[in-house]
């Protein structure tokens, strides 16, 4: 049995991995894949797994992007940190997930869950694609407003005057169009699944760029893109050579 694992997170992929040959030495993983472009041009060229683990945020888009862009024709056991709305709908179409970090009796209920959907009837792949379906089509509700620390309060900032957000040392910091820096609690990962897609873009694992502070944009080399912004910047904010398509059609969507 085969299972590819998609996970950015570098440590995660090799301990899902390292679990799954502990508990299961019948399960192979072929490739550990980090990001939408890297699995779409896996799956593209490859022979479908028996099983995808699959991470629900990734450092260059969701996973439902992959679902897009390349064939999916086996079960996915979805693995999150913080997407309570997507488990739910799995959880209720029997197509399982697992919370992270990881521990080895979930991994053995997803697994024995797995083999027990497909011994007993098969996998319907018809369903598994309609549910997809109506996951990229149920309207998503995204922050208006985000709470920042001032002093010994919270209060709230409204998401239309941020004009990005990036990582300083440890801290996350929400610069908005008048320059102000706030702090905030989430990481970049939990903000990308709050905040709209279409105005906002992960650039890189520092920057969240929101399209109305976009001034232009520079090539550089290797084919990647520097993004010049309305507001200063700590300090370069690049767009990988693998996202630069990307990020131009997010651009002028």
């Amino acid at each position: 049995m085969k299972a590819v694992i998609i996970e950015d997170e570098v440590v995660a992929a090799q301990a899902l991995a390292m679990l799954l040959e502990e508990l299961y030495p019948d399960i192979t993983v072929p490739a550990m894949l980090q990001s939408v472009e890297e699995s779409v041009e896996w799956l593209q060229a490859h022979a479908a797994p028996d099983l995808l683990f699959m991470d629900i945020h990734l450092s260059d888009d969701s996973s439902f992007a992959i679902f897009d862009r390349a064939p999916v024709t086996c079960p996915v056991i979805f693995t999150t940190a913080y997407d309570k709305y997507a488990l739910r709908a799995f959880e209720v179409n029997s197509i399982d997930y697992l919370l992270k970090p990881i521990h080895p009796a979930d991994l053995r209920r997803a697994i024995e869950k797995y083999r027990n959907l497909s011994g007993a009837r098969g996998i319907d792949s018809s369903a598994l694609s309609a549910l997809f379906e109506r996951i990229r089509k149920e309207k998503a509700v995204y922050k208006s407003y985000l709470l920042v620390s001032d002093k010994d309060k919270l209060v709230p900032l409204a998401v239309k005057d941020i004009a990005y957000i990036y990582i300083d040392i440890k801290a996350v910091v929400a610069v908005t169009h008048d320059k102000r820096r706030h702090y905030l609690t989430p990481s970049l990962d939990e903000l990308m699944e709050q905040l709209e897609p279409a105005a906002f873009f992960r650039a890189n694992r520092q920057y969240i760029v929101a399209r109305a502070a976009v001034k232009d944009v520079s090539m550089w080399f290797g084919n990647k893109l520097a993004v010049n912004l309305t507001v200063p910047v700590p300090g370069k904010i690049y767009v990988s050579k693998a996202r630069a398509k990307e990020f131009k059609e997010w651009l002028t969507k």
